[in-house]
């Protein structure tokens, strides 16, 4: 039987006092993109630019026992911006010479990471150990999630010779573990699941020792489509869920709960070796209700790595932080979700979906060799 979850101190679903009006329903494209711009204090304003022109170049038992939340409530649009941020979230910057290195490649091959264009707070940590995150297909998306920093407009075409570049960055910089994901391509009739397959194949080509993860969109839930890229072989499948069901059409208006629920499905249907993965963010205004029924619902699924993260509000134009989630409720999170039977949770307020990665392929191949072995 299913303890119970008690409500989180200091949370609730009423709207508060805000600039304009009533506050938005505090709920995360993704742990994907979450910053607003470029390393190099570049880019666009995404979330104000709605109709951006196509641009050149980016349970479990053990819940009953839940410790008392600590919340750092966030503030309003009538707050200044940037609304301090606890001391947890604070990291050193990056300056590495493997960090250096990769920039520099990237910048002469003219790729895009989503390391940089989400200026995701472990960059140095992640690229000194020699894994990385390319943004393939573009940096405008079709959909315009309220939470997301990426760019929304018309795309523009595919560059097919893509694939080739990011294969050869992979090679010359010897990298371990790389992840591929993109942007919504709602354009395009499956969704830019064969290049995600292309790419696949010429990084195998030149790096073969690189294991692959891809981080999806939902490709409108076309099951041709992920078979395209499962036929490829990647080692992880990653289609992020972003956020719980009830507050799913608020902060992923483009998107459907279920029909991602479905994309991991899927993928179990098609391959029973592929590593599957999900996450959410927290802090948009979920209870643990909320989170003890997404944990269920990704199981069923066939998940067996979860990622948990604290959503960081890219502008005062995007979703409020409902609040800011304390180490220790994470730290909570993590051992309900291993406990209720996920292979490996990564749940931090710095988790990403890319974070610490390449240490779950090793270490979940080795689990799962070590079950088949009886």
């Amino acid at each position: 039987m299913r303890g119970k979850i008690p409500e989180a101190r200091g949370l609730s679903n009423s709207p508060s006092p805000r600039a304009g009006g009533a506050r938005r329903v505090g709920p995360s494209c993704n742990s994907r993109y979450l910053g607003g711009f470029r390393a190099d204090g570049t880019g666009t304003h995404r979330r104000g630019a709605r109709d951006t022109e196509t641009r050149s170049g980016s349970h479990s038992e053990k819940a009953a026992a839940l410790k008392p939340l600590e919340v750092i409530q966030g503030g309003s649009t009538a707050d200044a911006w940037p609304a301090r941020k606890p001391r947890w979230l604070k990291v050193r910057a990056p300056g590495g010479p493997n960090y250096l290195r990769l920039k520099e490649l990237m910048r002469g091959l003219e790729l895009s990471s989503v390391c940089e264009e989400a200026q995701c707070p472990n960059i140095g940590e992640c690229w000194e150990a020699g894994t990385a995150t390319f943004l393939i297909m573009g940096d405008v998306c079709t959909r315009n999630c309220p939470y997301c920093a990426i760019a929304h407009g018309r795309p523009e075409e595919l560059d097919e010779d893509e694939p080739r570049r990011v294969a050869e960055a992979i090679e010359r910089l010897q990298l371990n573990h790389c992840v591929i994901t993109s942007v919504d391509r709602d354009d395009l009739p499956d969704g830019g699941a064969w290049i995600f397959a292309e790419m696949i194949r010429e990084i195998r080509s030149r790096r073969p020792e690189c294991s692959i993860e891809v981080l999806t969109p939902d490709f409108r839930g076309n099951p041709e489509a992920i078979r395209t890229v499962i036929a490829a072989r990647p080692e992880i499948f990653n289609h992020n869920m972003e956020t719980v069901r009830r507050l799913h059409r608020v902060a992923r208006p483009g998107g459907r709960y279920d029909r991602s629920l479905n994309v991991l499905k899927t993928v179990r249907q098609l391959d029973d070796q592929v590593l599957i993965k999900t996450g959410i963010m927290l802090g948009l205004g979920e209870t643990p209700a909320d989170i003890d029924e997404f944990m269920g619902d990704a199981l069923e699924a066939g998940v067996q790595i979860l990622t948990l993260g604290q959503y960081l509000r890219p502008s005062p134009d995007h979703l409020p932080i409902d609040r800011y989630v304390s180490p220790e409720e994470f730290m909570n999170w993590k051992e309900i979700g291993e406990s209720r039977g996920f292979l490996h949770v990564e749940s931090g307020p710095l988790v990403r979906s890319s974070y610490h990665a390449r240490e779950q392929v090793v270490e979940l191949r080795r689990r799962v060799a070590a079950l088949a072995a009886g």
